[in-house]
Parts: C-alpha cells; sequence; structure tokens
C-alpha cells in the first residue's frame, strides 16, 4: 500500500514543501530512502523502526521504500522521523484518518517514541501557511514558537502514539492558543542602563544618535574607560522590535537552534558580541548545513566587536559587503543560501598599542612607528562604512564618585522614538526604516544643505581627505542629528557636530 504525508524542508530561512511517499511490497525486509536524504535522514530508519516497536505498533516485515519529494532537492536533518513513521503505519492500516492531507507533519522521533524538537520550526510554519497549509503536527517543545503565526492551526505533542490517536479522532483535539509578541515585549527588562554609567556625556551623546538613525559606532579610547558598558547599554534605547522584525530576526535563531523554549521567539533586539579568535565562518555563517553566523543573528540588533584590531583583518573585511548590503550570502558546493545582515556595528579600540594615545590621565609609551602600524589593521574602506567615531577617554575619580544620576535608557529612548518616528514618516512606502540605509538618491533628496553648511562640509572633506562614502555618511549623520533636534533642514551646527565624529579618518589615512 502507498501514503502520502505532507512534511516541509528548510533552505537557509525559507520553508519549501516535502511529500515523505511510502510504499509498502514485496521483497526483502529492508527500508531505502531516497530523495537526495543526507546522512541524518538516512539514518531515521532506524529511529523509526525502534519507535514504532516500542510505541506498541508492528513494524512490517516488507521491503520499504521511502521518498522524499521532490527528489533533485536536498534534505537535511531529523525532522522527516514522525512523518516518516506515520507513513508506515498508514500504509500497514494501522490507522485510519479521513483527511490526512490537510496536515504538516514535522518531528524527530528518540527511540522510544517520544518527539523531539527540531530547528526552524517558525520559518518553516510561515512558509507552510503561504503553501496554503492551514494545520500543523510539531513537537511538543516546539508549540510555543509555532503559535505566533495567525492563520493556522498547530497541534502539539509528545509522542508518536499520541500523535495516532490525534489523528485517529481529531474531533477530540484543540489546537494550541495563539500568543501574543507584544505581551512578551511589554515584559521584558534589561539589566543595564545609561544612568550608571559614569561621565561619558559625549560618548551617551553619540550612541543616542546612532540608535536615533542607525548608524554604525567606533569607540577608541584607553582600557577601563567604559567602551564595554557603553555598547551594553545600547540596546535599552533602540526602538522595540516591531512584529514583522521580531518574526524575521526569530526565523535565523531559529534555524541557529538558540531560541528559548518557554517563549518561542525574539522580542528584544539582538546583541552578538563574538570574541576575536572566532573565525570567519563563525562571523559569516557556513558549515556543511550553512548555518548562520554572528553576522546574522545580530540582524536587527547589535555586533558588538569588542578589541577590533585583533580580530584578524580578512574577518574585518568580510563585514564590508554586509554593511553595505544588508545580507550575506554563503556559497558551498550543494547549495547558496542567503541570510539576512541588516544590524548596526558597534565596535571599540585601542588608540595604540599601549592604549594611552590621547589620554588625559596617562602617558603614552608607542612611538609614531608603532601607532601608524597600528591603527593600519583598520583599513579606509572598512572605516568608510562605520558612521561615528568618538573618542572615550578614562573618567575622573570626580565622575565615579559622583552622586548625581544622569539620564536614564527610558528618557533616552524617548527621543530617540521620536526620531525614528519621523523617520518612518520622511521613508513611508520606500522600504527604508532610518536615516543609515538612505540611498544615494534619497540622501541628495532629503539632505539638502545651506550655503554655509555647504562651505562647511567642502571645507571638511578637502582638509580631511574625505571619500564619497564618507561624504554621503556625514551627511546621513547630520539628517539624523537635525531630526533628533526637531528641525526639518539640515543647519550649520548639525553639520559640524557630524563632522566631528569623522575625525579619525585623517589618521587611517
Amino acid at each position: 500500500m502507498l501514503a502520502k504525508i505532507n512534511s516541509f524542508g528548510l533552505d537557509g530561512i525559507k520553508g519549501y514543501g516535502v511529500t515523505v511517499e511510502i510504499d509498502i511490497g514485496s521483497g526483502m525486509p529492508v527500508i531505502d530512502v531516497v530523495g537526495l536524504p543526507d546522512a541524518a535522514v538516512k539514518e531515521s530508519k532506524e529511529r523509526v523502526r525502534s519507535a514504532i516497536r516500542n510505541s506498541g505498533y508492528m513494524f512490517s516485515p516488507k521491503k520499504i521504500t521511502v521518498n522524499l519529494s521532490p527528489a533533485d532537492t536536498k534534505k537535511s536533518g531529523a525532522m522527516y522521523d514522525l512523518p516518516i513513521a506515520l507513513g508506515m503505519l498508514y500504509a500497514t492500516e494501522q490507522f485510519a484518518c479521513s483527511d490526512l492531507d490537510s496536515f504538516g507533519i514535522l518531528g524527530e522521533l528518540s527511540l522510544d517514541g517520544k518527539i523531539k524538537p527540531i530547528r526552524g520550526i517558525l520559518p518553516i510554519i510561515i512558509s507552510a501557511l503561504d503553501l496554503g497549509c492551514k494545520k500543523v503536527i510539531v513537537p511538543k517543545a516546539n508549540v510555543n514558537e509555532a503559535s505566533y503565526i495567525d492563520g493556522i492551526e498547530v497541534y502539539g505533542f509528545e509522542t508518536l502514539k499520541e500523535v495516532v490517536d490525534f489523528l485517529t479522532n481529531p474531533a477530540f483535539y484543540e489546537p494550541e492558543p495563539k500568543l501574543n509578541i507584544l505581551e512578551l515585549r511589554n515584559e521584558s527588562k534589561f539589566t543595564e542602563d545609561f544612568s550608571l554609567v559614569k561621565g561619558q556625556y559625549a560618548a551617551k551623546r553619540a550612541m543616542e544618535i546612532a540608535a536615533a538613525g542607525g548608524h554604525n559606532i567606533l569607540m577608541i579610547g584607553p582600557p577601563g574607560g567604559g567602551k564595554t558598558m557603553l555598547a551594553r547599554c545600547l540596546p535599552t534605547i533602540l526602538p522595540d522590535l516591531s512584529v514583522a522584525e521580531a518574526l524575521e530576526t526569530t526565523k535565523i535563531h531559529s534555524v541557529a537552534g538558540l531560541l528559548d523554549d518557554k517563549t518561542g521567539i525574539i522580542v528584544n533586539r539582538p546583541f552578538r558580541a563574538p570574541h576575536h579568535t572566532g573565525s570567519k565562518v563563525a562571523l559569516t555563517g557556513g558549515g556543511s548545513s550553512a548555518r548562520p553566523g554572528e553576522i546574522s543573528l545580530a540582524h536587527n540588533g547589535v555586533l558588538f566587536l569588542d578589541e577590533l584590531l585583533e580580530y584578524p583583518r580578512d574577518s574585518l573585511e568580510i563585514l564590508r559587503q554586509p554593511l553595505e548590503d544588508g545580507v550575506v550570502t554563503i556559497a558551498r558546493a550543494q547549495r547558496t543560501v542567503e541570510y539576512p545582515a541588516n544590524f548596526m556595528l558597534v565596535a571599540s579600540m585601542n588608540p595604540c598599542p599601549c592604549g594611552n594615545f590621547g589620554s588625559r590621565t596617562h602617558e603614552c609609551t608607542c612611538t609614531p612607528v608603532k601607532i601608524n602600524k597600528y591603527m593600519s589593521k583598520l583599513s579606509g574602506p572598512l572605516m568608510d562604512r562605520i558612521d561615528l567615531h568618538i573618542e572615550v577617554d578614562n573618567v575622573t575619580y570626580g565622575d565615579l564618585s559622583s552622586k548625581e544620576r544622569g539620564e536614564t535608557s527610558a528618557e533616552i529612548k524617548q527621543r530617540v522614538n521620536k526620531a525614528r518616528q519621523i523617520q518612518l514618516a520622511r521613508f513611508e512606502g520606500q522600504g527604508v526604516y532610518s536615516n543609515a540605509k538612505m540611498n544615494n538618491l534619497m540622501v541628495s533628496t532629503y539632505c539638502q544643505l545651506d550655503g554655509e553648511s555647504e562651505a562647511l562640509l567642502k571645507m571638511s572633506f578637502e582638509r580631511l581627505g574625505l571619500s564619497a562614502r564618507a561624504y554621503n555618511r556625514i551627511l546621513k549623520v547630520a539628517r539624523t542629528i537635525a531630526d533628533l533636534d526637531g528641525s526639518e533642514n539640515i543647519a550649520v551646527k548639525h553639520i559640524a557636530e557630524a563632522i566631528g565624529y569623522r575625525s579619525l579618518d585623517r589618521r587611517v589615512k
């Protein structure tokens, strides 16, 4: 007898339909799995055999052929265990179900028949809905992740026997209740706050501008100046994730297997801080299954690179394309996967090998040759893609001992949200949500200067030897400063402040 079970595969963060076909015929008692299965799929026959027997069902002693259609697409992972087992039971008439075709089924089986969670449930559910599927059966541990999508009924089970009982009598079961992303977001709290940062008023101002416009920022200063704390406080003033952003971010983390089973969704903007000893693959993603890397895991959030110049130069250079295009492409022999990588780059570094160049409190022991060699590790093209360069000096004892409490993150976030609302209204319907993502046409339209501002920018451009990309970055930052100021037009003071955040360009030439 032939059985067909609807299931799904995963390509990057996009799902596609897979039909699991089971044929029970005469011949030697063997299981053949075809349809470009990987090693995990091929091994499913042993897991399925034990799961069926240990769940109290009979395993057919005949020749069994399992086909995963479409046959020309590589299938990977253990998500086909459950549909294969159900197909075998249905083909041997051990249960009956009148509307089996209406279900999409996914799950990994353990040897005792329990259903284990799988990766990538959210993107699969979204794709299943797009493909017209209205009901899905998933592992119980994946239910929270799957229950944020409206328009599709989700049923979660812990064992193979429970699924068979459900398919036999579906009228006795209710789908899992839907969950609300906004309720979780309101409950989320941060442990860091800008009110705890002593001194560093210029750096906090730069962080506010970066958050308001989605700009990349580089902090330069001696060790112990508070660069890391400033970076960790940045997510507390970023605008809240929209529902669409939360779902897109969750897709990536789901594929990577990094979701919390209790919530099943990402409600805060990601903050990723990979160590400088990590490989290029760790940053961009890859491996045999083309998993997302730190660049993609920071999508819609912050990628923090501490001690920037300690990273290998070739690792830094691979950031250039994602910073420009907002995507990263992973090419492998058998597949090419594209992951979103629209993140804010926040980096910190010392100004010289000893870390004290320009410090008010410590003397630098480095020679000019050593300083130039050290700074040359950071290429001009990468520096051009960083909008704000801010110098962070050591705080004084007076700053540390002061009882005065600074502005809270909530207060700063109010100004950031107001500036972002101005940008959302400005770019409505154009697919752009922050000043940092403006294209050249938008820059020429929304960043027009008066005569005085034009003269100041021209003088700075010539004296600093800026590139065309740096010129556009200055205009984008000035536009954000004007938005924070509530100004419709960019004034000379906005241009002057934006230029001040490019002063390190002259040191990297």
